[in-house]
């Protein structure tokens, strides 16, 4: 690889830095192990919709490598130099447009209209802004450059119907005003279609049967009556060979009777059979017909006359003789062409059997279609041209984007800056005195948590609500303690446009939060531990005080039993005695230490209680990463990207005072017991003076304080001397 890359460790990984255009340019050559991320969704992100939507071309709502590369490429033939991306500048200035094709020329010719358009002459750069309010102004006209056409009423009669006709068969594009309308694609399909249906039409027409010009009537009326007809010449087969199943072959009388309105229905007469039968070889044109088939039948006598030996008869024979001299023409009718159909925004609603015979024929010709190819030519001569002006917009998006997802795919250096966000982060959380940065989307909370769970991060998935609207998010809590984080909290969630939202706590992933929470932990277990003992030990002493109060009120005849008191008496004194001795033999024990002994008992004491968990903790806050997050909500990560600790306190604030604010420690709903801070005093001085006392009874005093006395004599007499 020719070119020198940069890169910086951060995170856990090499990330390359974009310090100049050549990087941006290079980056084909840039193994893709080397970047961050491989695909991102184009959902959930902090960054400019238009832009993903245009850099997902295939729209399958995914951001890959090749999708990146392909925009870089096709920035670069459009502009002079890429440092001027490496700004992300609102502007495009016209100076940048590369001139040196045909394509750049062209562009720069409609950057300059539009400008002039808006009455900006003497501006030499391009905004998105002025590209909008220039499709604004031209997505009215009908020669507006986007080689779309819609029904306007501008157009003559015809054209409007023959565009009109063309959207229900074919489908439509959107123009610039987002109306639906056909380019020229959509008119050569549509006449097309309509001449390969002509043709099939002329060719059904002109096909010889014995019964002329009513062929396309008799074959319909033959497909339809072909079930029943062939029903009833095999129920006269069957009467033939078995007569006695004669009655069984007919309508029992049962299936006859009116329903409780007095109606036959239509359905249960219509599964009856065609008429009466018997033995006798031919059907009966006339009568004895099902009520809900003779008026079918009777059309069809007159169409088929001519092949009747008997007029009102129809023997089996003769049916055979009708179904094969249509045979060909049924075989031309199934041939139906197969019409050509285009990818349209607009997908069609009818088809053009619904067309009436006199539209196509006045549509089939080449009269409108010579039209609408005019219209076309007239409108690519537009000197705005729509075609020109998306790509200038693409450019000039581009232009301002690419940079920053650059810095969001390839590396996460938003993420590790302090004073930017990444383009996965949406907002912030408030909640428990504390802001949350880290903030992504969620879709389905159930299968984003298995995922991120492996993060090693604490995590609050919250609902968020807004004006009917709503959204799910996980939220990374990496700074303070979590006794207070419980599902069924309330905060508010800020997105980064600066709309709030309620959040509710749905669902939380505990993990450790940080060292002081790991520090505490112990004591707060310990003190968790010691009031339930308590609350148990009070419940259970009440419901014997309960239970003892009920006895006596049952039999006051009991009376006070001495011998237990005393003995009850005895073991609460023992009780006492023990607790008294344990304490006695503690504090013996602390004051029998040396003086520099004291501290380091109080130390170890503190490591043996809060060692394991702080160790503990330190090791799972050393494994948070934000990759598994990430991946959770869609994205695919190279790697590991590590949360340390001090990134953890920048994603997470804890409220504090401003730097210029002042304190009142003077509580007003603070109740004062000056009393007791009196009697408190006084048994502190108490105990410092009994402590002192015992200290110079066991010799502890003199013990220090008489080499002191020999260390100053000493000094004394050393300085006399000199």
């Amino acid at each position: 690889m020719s070119h020198m890359w940069t890169f910086q460790r951060v995170g856990g990984l090499d990330q390359v830095v974009f310090k100049n255009a050549k990087d941006i340019i290079n980056l084909p050559e840039l193994d893709p192990k080397l970047w961050v991320a491989l695909s991102c969704p184009t959902t959930g992100l902090d960054f400019d919709k238009k832009t993903l939507a245009l850099l997902d071309s295939d729209k399958d709502g995914r951001i890959r490598i090749p999708d990146i590369l392909d925009a870089i490429s096709w920035t670069r033939d459009k502009i002079i130099s890429f440092d001027s991306i490496l700004n992300t500048s609102e502007t495009l200035p016209l100076s940048q447009i590369n001139t040196s094709t045909p394509q750049g020329k062209k562009l720069s010719v409609t950057a300059q209209s539009i400008l002039a358009s808006l009455d900006k002459n003497n501006v030499d750069y391009l905004t998105q802004d002025d590209i909008q309010k220039s499709i604004k102004i031209n997505e009215n006209k009908l020669y507006n450059g986007d080689l779309i056409f819609p029904a306007s009423s501008e157009l003559s009669p015809d054209m409007q119907m023959f565009i009109k006709t063309a959207i229900k068969t074919i489908g439509a594009q959107k123009d610039m005003s987002g109306q639906d309308g056909i380019n020229l694609d959509i008119a050569k399909t549509f006449v097309a279609n309509l001449k390969i249906w002509q043709q099939w039409q002329k060719d059904i027409s002109n096909f010889q049967t014995p019964f002329g010009e009513n062929t396309a009537e008799t074959w319909k009326l033959v497909q339809m009556l072909t079930p029943k007809i062939d029903d009833y010449f095999l129920r006269v087969e069957l009467a033939q060979y078995a007569p006695q199943a004669q009655t069984a072959l007919n309508v029992d009388e049962k299936y006859i009777v009116p329903t409780e309105n007095g109606l036959l229905s239509d359905e249960a007469l219509a599964e009856l059979p065609l008429s009466k039968i018997d033995t006798t070889d031919a059907l009966d044109l006339v009568n004895g017909l099902n009520p809900l088939w003779k008026t079918k039948i009777g059309r069809f006598k007159t169409l088929v006359a001519s092949t009747l030996s008997t007029p009102d008869k129809l023997t089996q024979q003769e049916w055979q003789n009708i179904k094969n001299s249509l045979e060909n023409y049924t075989t031309l009718i199934s041939s139906k062409p197969e019409l050509s159909k285009l990818d349209v925004t607009t997908q069609p609603t009818e088809s053009i059997e619904d067309i009436p015979t006199k539209l196509i024929t006045s549509m089939a010709n080449d009269e409108l279609l010579t039209k609408f190819e005019k219209m076309v030519e007239q409108d690519n001569k537009t000197p705005i041209s729509a075609s020109d002006v998306l790509i200038l917009e693409k450019l000039v998006l581009f232009h301002k984007h690419l940079y920053r997802l650059l810095i969001n795919f390839v590396s996460f250096a938003d993420f590790f800056i302090p004073t930017t966000r990444a383009a996965f982060q949406l907002g912030k959380l408030y909640i428990d005195g504390r802001c949350a940065n880290l903030c992504v989307a969620v879709d389905n909370i159930a299968k984003h948590s298995t995922m991120a769970n492996y993060s090693e991060l604490c995590l609050l998935y919250c609902e968020c609500t807004r004006h009917g609207q709503k959204q799910l998010i996980a939220a990374a809590m990496t700074a303070g303690q979590g006794d207070l984080l419980i599902e069924g909290r309330n905060g508010v969630f800020i997105d980064n446009e600066g709309n709030d939202w309620d959040a509710n706590v749905v669902k939380i992933i505990t993990k450790p939060i940080s060292i002081q929470q790991a520090i505490l932990a112990p004591y707060q277990r310990i003190g968790r531990c010691i009031t339930e003992q308590i609350n148990k030990w009070a419940s259970s002493k009440d419901a014997d005080v309960e239970k003892s109060s009920e006895q006596a009120l049952q039999n006051p005849v009991n009376k006070f039993d001495i011998g237990k008191s005393v003995g009850i008496f005895a073991a609460i004194g023992l009780a006492v005695g023990a607790i008294g001795t344990a304490l006695a033999s503690i504090f013996q024990a602390i004051f029998s230490l040396t003086w520099w002994q004291l501290p380091l008992s109080f130390i170890g004491l503190f490591l043996i209680i809060s060692g394991p968990s702080v160790i503990l903790a330190w090791l799972k806050l050393r494994r948070r990463t934000l990759g598994p997050l990430l991946e959770a909500s869609g994205w695919a990560i190279n790697g590991q990207v590590k949360i340390n600790l001090m990134l953890g306190r920048l994603l997470t604030s804890k409220a504090e005072l401003p730097t210029n604010a002042k304190r009142n420690l003077r509580d007003p709903m603070k109740q004062r017991h000056k009393k007791l801070n009196i009697i408190f005093v006084l048994a502190m001085l108490l105990g410092i003076g009994t402590t002192a006392g015992w200290l110079w009874h066991e010799g502890y005093i003199d013990r220090y304080i008489e080499p002191l006395k020999q260390q100053t004599q000493n000094n004394i007499d050393t300085n006399a001397d000199k």
